[in-house]
């Protein structure tokens, strides 16, 4: 008896030429999917940093920051995994993972450790930033 892995292709879809290749062609669309919202809550990140440290809290920065706020509470409410990493295991990735989007491995595997210092960071500047404001009364 061959034992199959739930995130290995299924023998199906093996059998079936098409199915292999349309399952194919969909991880490659939910890594993509996966790269594009990465770059964007990625230059999220970057801004609220480099704003932070400028000393610039503003209206972008509130748009940022929710963005980086939804993505961190989608991310802990899918028990610190990607939502994606299901789909993409479903439709037969290898790892089921998503983070191999074009990143080294132990970076990709690593983002929520290297995230969390930052995400503190950027909180604690524009917290300062806020509480400097109503100090000078801007």
């Amino acid at each position: 008896m061959i034992r199959r892995h739930p995130w290995l292709w299924h023998h199906d879809a093996a059998r079936h030429g098409t199915e292999t290749t349309q399952n194919h062609a969909a991880v490659v669309a939910i890594k993509a999917v996966h790269t594009l919202a990465w770059l964007s809550i990625e230059s999220c990140v970057v801004y609220l940093l480099i704003t932070g440290l400028a000393g610039r809290t503003d209206k972008k920065v509130g748009l940022a920051a929710t963005v980086v706020t939804a993505e961190t509470l989608v991310f802990a409410g899918n028990g610190f995994r990607c939502p994606l990493t299901g789909l993409a295991r479903r439709y037969g990735a290898e790892s089921g993972s998503v983070t191999d989007i074009y990143l080294p491995r132990w970076f990709a595997h690593n983002l929520p450790a290297i995230h969390t210092p930052l995400l503190v960071l950027m909180a604690y500047l524009h917290l300062k930033n806020l509480r400097r404001g109503q100090a000078t009364g801007s």
